[in-house]
């Protein structure tokens, strides 16, 4: 996977916080983290943060986030 790469479910999580700030964000997810309860949510934390660490802040001005929206009929 390449480092600058998010996974579906990583980009949700990321719109969840909705700051335009690689290190905005990377500040909230870290305070957010001891209250994720669920083992998958604290792992997809961890590999985002993992990502945002290792781009820049001009890498990351040029991402666009959207949550996904799914339609389970359409679901492959």
């Amino acid at each position: 996977m390449n480092l600058t790469t998010f996974t579906v479910e990583q980009e949700n999580f990321i719109c969840i916080f909705g700051v335009n700030s690689r290190t905005a964000l990377i500040d909230e997810i870290r305070a957010a983290m001891p209250d994720f309860d669920e083992p998958e949510i604290t792992e997809i934390a961890e590999n985002t943060l993992k990502i945002l660490d290792g781009m820049t802040d001009a890498e990351f001005s040029e991402l666009s986030f959207d949550s996904a929206n799914y339609d389970e009929e359409t679901e492959v």
